[in-house]
């Protein structure tokens, strides 16, 4: 080991750039979420949690819209649907 070393040419920051269409980015998760990644990753033998997120967050940004509109259609129906036997009730109560 020398006694001192030369960092004229030396660089700050990541030594391999990030691939050609991903950005480095700092993004805060909550601890519960990372070790659930995590452990998939392990489960599946040591894959990248970072690309499970990636594809969680890809699947919700693609298939996401579509399931949300259909959960919010059920929803309003079944309301509706309440509301229309509630008032029926009512009216039958009342005659």
């Amino acid at each position: 080991m020398r006694n001192e070393y030369e960092f004229k040419k030396g660089r700050r920051g990541a030594i391999l750039p990030a691939p050609a269409g991903k950005t480095r980015i700092t993004i805060r998760l909550d601890d519960d979420i990372l070790d659930w990644f995590r452990a998939q990753a392990d489960a599946a033998g040591g894959a990248s949690y970072q690309s499970m997120i990636n594809d969680a967050l890809r699947t919700i940004t693609t298939e996401g819209p579509a399931k949300i509109e259909a959960v919010v259609r059920r929803v309003v129906r079944d309301e509706l649907r309440r509301a229309g036997e509630t008032r029926r009730a009512r009216r039958a109560k009342a005659a």
